[in-house]
């Protein structure tokens, strides 16, 4: 028996590595452009800024779906995955190293940002892939993905109640269920709040001057 999930683990590692290669080749061939766009919005381009962003978009859409038809889980959930990226991209943007490609560095943040959704999902340690199952404990402090300051004044844009739905879901890592019964709220009221308050954020850093 243990022979065999040893067997099985390298099948796991080696098909997880395939899939970091072909997802090396899915990107390499937009990184200049990806990267161009990067550098110009660090510098004050706003609208090299919101092509990056949009671009990304269309990258990462994809990367969650293919990701959450792994486990089983309803591709429409790829969309606040998408926005918690960019949202991401955008305020941990200073801490970009120019020398280095982008693609890697903005699929680090993918990848976190999925293995904190299946933390949140509850889904067993066990059926998490080797690297995901890494990217759980790859962070022990939101701050390093994301700049607090600028979150903050991101989150000061939107109502209230959508806020609080946000700092209890994708701040504090709440449940949805948690969420609702800290906040007062229903818990279908906690998702829609969450969905149209990450989508207003992305919205809004999409229209921001970059610093």
């Amino acid at each position: 028996m243990a022979a065999i999930r040893k067997v099985h683990r390298r099948g796991r590692f080696k098909c997880n590595q395939l899939r970091r290669i072909a997802e090396l080749m899915d990107v390499r061939s937009i990184e200049p452009e990806l990267r161009s766009l990067m550098v110009a919005g660090l510098e004050g381009d706003a609208a090299a800024h919101k092509m990056l962003l949009e671009k990304l978009s269309v990258q990462l859409r994809g990367y969650f779906k293919a990701q959450l038809g792994r486990y089983g889980r309803d591709p429409v959930e790829a969309e606040d995955l998408v926005q918690e990226v960019l949202i991401a991209v955008h305020t941990r943007r200073h801490t970009y190293d120019r020398s280095q490609l982008l693609t890697p560095w903005v699929y680090a943040i993918a990848r976190y940002k999925f293995s904190d959704y299946l933390r949140r999902s509850k889904i067993s340690r066990t059926d998490v892939p080797i690297e995901d199952a890494e990217a759980l404990t790859a962070y022990n402090d939101s701050a390093q993905v994301e700049s607090n300051l600028d979150l903050d004044k991101l989150l000061a844009g939107i109502s209230p109640k959508t806020r609080q739905a946000i700092q209890y879901v994708k701040l504090e890592g709440l449940s949805v269920s948690e969420a609702a019964a800290r906040s007062g709220m229903s818990e279908s009221a906690v998702k829609v709040a969450v969905h149209r308050g990450l989508k207003a954020l992305a919205t809004m850093i999409t229209k921001k001057e970059p610093r």
